[in-house]
């Protein structure tokens, strides 16, 4: 093939016209119909140099942005990008030694690497020999659209222009493609997928580039490189570039200045910020224009090469990571992220999960979305970010738009604790779209994040006690009884997990127990007595009224009683009644056993009393004592006012006679009496009879007949009671 150069040498309208055969002519005329939207007339500037400032104008359009607008001094890139701008890479393949360039180049091709195989297929090695024409000292990249078309704009550095150069440049789906020849020989990982980009270009020492060229990968690792190129074009500057063209590239016709290190001079001194003309190259293409879009692109491979031949031998390489698809996955819970729900009385809650899937790169977007649930019984600060229990079927997105929201089956939890979802999107494989996931399995603080946990807490039941009537006479029993209200259902079972999510089982009533305590006055001091204390009551039905239960204490006084429940799953909370002993409807009496005193007087004077006790069947002590005192008048005094001073000296006070009956009891009821014989009244006086009666133990109530009889003219004998005595 002949070929001439039509515009003098370093003319912006130089190109390389070739001599080809009128068929072949035809056919290519066929292949690449221009774009109504040339690669060259968009928003990026294709003028051969990295400088935004260097403003070009196209077809009407001026370009605004350059490589100095994508990245920053360091390599890095501008946040944010360039409106349009939707992903950008730079990729340095060079070392320093000593404060200079570096010999050691860990990124070059060998064992008959070729274009044609497989990505696994390469083999990358180190080199201290690379040709300084094809040795890449930086390379980049960037993914633009306009909202309509999307693009692709590439361009790399080489250390020397003595000479024409071939160069290559993949566009690869497969974010993991890298080769690292750090520690030798070793092949490249990731691989090919169906619709990868191969574009090859020539261009010469002086600036102009004669073709450039786009292939189609068809097929995935198993697949081939297709032969039929599906774009082609030439130099971006030249005049019939502004027709419209879908690819196109260019380089460098004299010294550019880079913002960033490079080299201009071999391995030699040529380190610093300048390249010499024929050094740098950048081409563009128009994906939707060429029928290579609505795929991602995240790693590039640009390369230098013999020649433009697809099995061209390879030399230099880099791998940077482009990175033009990227997804995100946010998941809303029901019930809510942070809240705390407790649990209804059927122990049945509703949750469920939303994930909106928001993908940039792309306009449609296929893959899978798997719905998790952990729980219950997630540690404080962690999440469901791997594991759990798959909820559903797995959930197909077919060539749907971003953001879309997918969301999860509902569940039914019966079961108190920590529950975290996670929501898993597989990406888009064909498209090369990442998969993501929330919580995500990266790191914090992701790890310990809580967006997608809440928590649902055990149920506070209530409950109710009531002692029974009192008071209550000693040696009979105290009672009580609790009424249990607002307890919830216990766990189904046969469900997901641990057999709560989704039960297949019945989850029936409440159950645990209800203790009921009874304490003596101090609150403090357990009752002792006849019976358990405390006891226990099992609750079978959930809410209901269990007792009574009741307790004899062995002495009168005042109690209290107290109720605790003890509840089983969701009830753990528990609840009680009267800890604090101030629920005066719990305090019940113990009293003691009342007695009553009669007494009868004799005409000489002797005098009897009669001790009952008032609970049938009821034996009085036998230790009692009963003592009888006669009083008289005296001077001032009459016999009633004598009485009433209580003189116990015979002889003095008006006290005529005193008789002390020891060891009276022993029956319900006893009479003793006095055995006077020798004492006798005046008849014209009035006397009066004091008798008291000590029970000598604390069950039965002492008793006196305090000056209620009388031996003058009229008999006035106590009938009883009496009262209380002491």
């Amino acid at each position: 093939m002949a070929r001439k150069v039509i515009g003098p040498t370093g003319s912006r309208r130089r190109r390389w016209v070739f001599l080809c055969t009128t068929a072949v002519a035809i056919a290519i005329a066929v292949l690449f119909v221009p774009s109504a939207l040339a690669v060259h007339d968009e928003a990026f500037q294709l003028d051969g140099d990295v400088i935004a400032s260097t403003t070009t104008n196209y077809g009407g359009n001026t370009q605004n942005y350059d490589w100095d607008s994508i990245f920053t001094s360091s390599g890095a890139n501008q946040s944010p990008l360039p409106s349009g701008f939707t992903a950008a890479g730079f990729k340095t393949d060079y070392t320093l030694k000593n404060g200079g360039f570096g010999n050691l180049d860990n990124s070059t091709y060998t064992q008959g690497s070729k274009d044609i195989d497989n990505v696994g297929s390469w083999v990358c090695t180190p080199a201290n020999n690379v040709t300084d024409k094809g040795d890449i000292i930086n390379a980049y990249a960037t993914a633009y659209t306009d909202g309509t078309d999307q693009f692709l704009y590439f361009a790399l550095e080489r250390s020397s222009n003595n000479g024409d150069a071939n160069v290559g440049f993949w566009f690869l789906q497969d974010g993991t493609v890298a080769c690292d020849a750090s520690n030798g020989t070793t092949n490249f990982t990731g691989a090919h997928q169906d619709g990868d980009i191969f574009i090859v270009s020539a261009f010469t020492k002086g600036g102009d580039v004669s073709s450039i060229t786009a292939y189609r990968w068809n097929g995935g690792a198993n697949g081939s490189l297709g032969g039929t190129p599906v774009a082609g074009g030439g130099d971006c500057r030249a005049s019939t570039q502004q027709l419209g063209d879908s690819i196109c590239a260019t380089a460098n016709e004299g010294t550019i200045t880079t913002p960033w290190l490079t080299d201009n001079n071999g391995k030699n001194t040529g380190f610093g910020h300048s390249l010499n003309h024929g050094e740098f190259f950048e081409g563009g293409i128009n994906l939707t224009a060429t029928h290579l879009g609505d795929r991602c692109f995240n790693s590039f491979v640009p390369d230098t090469r013999s020649s433009q031949s697809l099995t061209a031998t390879l030399y230099d390489f880099a791998v940077g990571k482009l990175g033009e698809c990227s997804s995100t996955t946010v998941t809303t819970p029901t019930p809510a992220a942070g809240s705390s729900t407790e649990i209804p009385a059927n122990a049945q809650v509703s949750s469920s999960d939303s994930a909106l899937i928001t993908v940039s790169g792309v306009p449609k977007f296929s893959g899978t979305v798997d719905f998790y649930l952990c729980g219950p019984g997630v540690a404080a600060g962690a999440n469901c970010q791997t594991g759990g229990v798959h909820i559903g079927s797995q959930q197909t997105l077919t060539d749907v738009s971003s953001p879309y929201t997918a969301t999860s089956a509902s569940v039914t939890l019966t079961k108190v604790g920590k529950y975290c979802w996670s929501a898993v999107y597989s990406g888009d494989t064909t498209r090369g779209v990442p998969g993501s996931s929330d919580p995500s399995a990266g790191p914090p603080p992701d790890t310990t994040s809580q967006s997608e946990c809440f928590t649902i807490t055990p149920k506070t039941p209530s409950l109710a006690t009531t002692a029974g009537a009192g008071p209550v006479d000693f040696g009979q029993p105290v009672t009580d009884t609790a009424t249990l209200t607002g307890t919830a259902n216990r766990p189904g079972t046969g469900g997901l997990g641990d057999g709560s999510i989704n039960p297949t089982g019945g989850n029936g009533p409440a159950q645990g127990t209800i203790t009921f305590t009874l304490y003596k006055a101090n609150c403090s001091t357990l009752a002792t007595g006849t019976g358990t204390n405390p006891q226990t009551v099992n609750v079978t039905t959930g809410d209901g009224t269990y007792g009574p239960v009741s307790f004899t204490p062995d002495a009168p006084g005042t109690y209290h009683w107290v109720a605790s429940y003890s509840g089983d799953s969701p009830n753990t909370n528990g609840t009680d009644h009267n800890t604090a002993c101030n629920d005066t409807a719990e305090d019940v009496v113990v009293r003691q056993i009342p007695t009553s005193i009669s007494t009868a007087q004799s005409a000489i004077p002797n005098d009897s009393a009669t001790i009952t006790s008032s609970v049938a069947g009821n034996v009085l002590p036998a230790t009692g004592t009963v003592i009888f005192r006669l009083y008289g008048p005296t001077a001032g005094s009459t016999a009633l006012q004598n009485c009433q001073a209580h003189g116990d000296t015979v002889g003095s006070g008006g006290l005529l006679y005193k008789e002390t009956k020891n060891n009276v009891g022993g029956a319900n009821s006893v009479t003793v009496g006095t055995t006077n014989t020798t004492t006798s009244v005046n008849a014209s006086g009035t006397y009066y009879w004091r008798v008291t009666y000590a029970t000598g133990d604390t069950a039965h109530t002492g008793r006196q007949s305090d000056c209620a009889e009388n031996t003058v003219l009229t008999f006035n004998n106590d009938s009883g009671p009496g009262t209380l005595f002491p």
